[in-house]
């Protein structure tokens, strides 16, 4: 098939009209995969009665997914550049579906998990790939708009998942959380075909060896510690354990003789010399800080609401609703915000709404009403819609234009393991503190008290996050091709 044109206007700049069918396959591709990705935690228990098994056995269906995706995503990048980002994007997504597809019929738990490992090996590209082809498309100067269009998928699936996924194992069947992915996938893959345009490819270097060894192992021991270390709230091993301990070293050592052979080499894997510029740094410390609050208040919330208050599956979703609607709205209103201003005061004010909502949720009790809940939920929401989408955009434009797919897959990684330590460490947070008040006075306050710890936590962190976005200053624009000569320091990033 040949290659499809993005028409653009009389200035010869494409328009934003003009790539909305090329956007529809990225969103809808990438809303497939992220909504999956937290579907999951609403469907455990379900999962536990179905095959007879044990928390700690079926929680490997999550934890398998989330490893799998920390494995491949640095590949992402290299992949794109070698053999195309439409072809690789187009792949990711058939094999996500057809990991959706053996999931649907898996019919016991360790398939299940070797089903979802398939899902994560499709799925941990499709973000970053996506990312880099939308900022490709974008028109000069609409970056933000488009960048917050592509990122409602972003915050959306994750809070809506629950909803979906509440429903479908309390009113049909889980297989469905599953086989709903088939359809979606098949009309991503169709109008991917027909409107993705084959974007100039990059020239790469030859395969890099120990880059592909180390830094899937880096990633993937990592996440594994941290989420082994994280289980012990549901009978699992904790912070000493053997199982704990082996990732965290052998990830530790992993990733430590990752950096030390990408920046000895002159075409690395992920470029990381990327790291040599200020603006691109602070601005990824504070994507980490985000996403720690991000995944924090997706992980407790859900956990809480079913727990402590005993809602069902479904009434857990739909009281998180308000939450996915207020961050599908000021997506791209942060993204239009983010062209006017920058990325420093929409940032700010996002994370000032995440830190107000964390805070309202530390003080719930056993009194505490469903619209008491909802308030600091839709603060959540918004302040992630304000913050994310910005936060992204300026990274990228912190580095080299042609870097982008590079970058993207080094920040996702880096965001799953984030993720992950933000899970593990709440977790393990939860369950000393649940210790704690059982020790001093048992009773039914227990789990507000603990909770309201846990949430104290995350409002300190989005308070820390707002002390680093205020150092955050507008990246120097790069351009594509930059000479050393002219811009020394991009030159030294660059690696190529």
């Amino acid at each position: 098939m040949a290659s499809p044109s993005i028409p653009a206007p009389h200035n010869g700049e494409p328009s934003i009209r003009s790539i909305m069918l090329p956007l529809l396959a990225i969103i809808v591709g990438m809303f497939m995969v992220i909504l999956d990705g937290t579907a999951m935690n609403v469907a455990l228990n379900q999962f536990m009665v179905e095959f007879e098994s044990t928390f700690t056995l079926v929680q490997w269906t999550v934890t398998g997914y989330a490893l799998a995706q920390a494995a491949v995503i640095p590949l992402a990048g290299w992949l794109s550049d070698k053999f195309g980002a439409k072809k690789i994007f187009l792949l990711s997504v058939v094999m996500f579906t057809i990991g959706s597809i053996l999931c649907g019929l898996a019919g016991t738990v360790e398939q299940l998990i070797v089903f979802r490992v398939i899902q994560g090996l499709g799925g941990g590209m499709v973000a970053p790939i996506a990312m880099a082809f939308t900022y490709r498309l974008s028109p000069p100067g609409k970056q933000g708009a488009v960048m917050g269009m592509i990122g409602i998928p972003m915050l959306l699936a994750p809070a809506s998942g629950p909803v979906v996924a509440g429903w479908l194992v309390e009113y049909a069947t889980w297989h469905w959380i599953f086989l709903i992915n088939v359809p979606i996938g098949i009309i991503a893959v169709i109008i991917g075909l027909r409107t993705l345009p084959n974007l100039e490819r990059q020239t790469v270097p030859a395969l890099d060896l120990l880059g592909m060894i180390f830094a899937p192992l880096a990633f993937a021991a990592l996440a594994y510690g941290i989420s082994s270390a994280g289980s012990e709230h549901g009978g699992g091993s904790g912070w000493t354990a053997p199982e704990t301990l082996i990732g965290l070293i052998v990830g530790g050592v992993a990733l430590v003789i990752f950096i030390v052979a990408e920046l000895r080499r002159k075409n690395p894997l992920l470029e990381l010399r990327v790291f040599k510029s200020a603006d691109f740094t602070r601005g990824v410390v504070l994507q980490w800080i985000v996403q720690i609050a991000l995944f924090g208040t997706l992980f407790l919330i859900p956990l809480f609401l079913i727990q402590a208050k005993g809602y069902s599956a479904f009434e857990t979703g739909l009281i998180l609703l308000p939450q996915a609607l207020s961050a599908g709205v000021f997506m791209p209103i942060g993204g239009k915000l983010f062209d006017k201003v920058g990325a420093r005061p929409v940032v700010i004010f996002g994370l000032l709404l995440v830190s107000t909502g964390a805070y309202l949720l530390s003080n719930i009790t056993v009194d505490t009403t469903i619209p008491q809940i909802m308030v600091p939920l839709v603060l959540l929401g918004s302040g992630m819609g304000f913050s994310m989408m910005p936060l992204n955009t300026h990274i990228i434009q912190s580095a080299p234009r042609h870097l982008v797919g590079r970058v993207t897959s080094l920040t996702g990684a880096a965001q799953q393991v984030m993720s992950s330590f933000a899970i593990a460490g709440l977790s393990t947070l939860l369950a000393d503190r649940i210790k704690h008040y059982s020790a001093q006075n048992p009773g039914p306050e227990i789990p507000y008290l603990s909770f309201g710890d846990a949430f104290f936590v995350l409002s300190c962190i989005g308070v820390f996050g707002i002390l680093v976005a205020l150092l955050l200053r507008k990246p120097k624009q790069q351009d594509d091709g930059v000479a050393a000569s002219d811009k020394p320091d991009v030159s030294m990033m660059m690696g190529h």
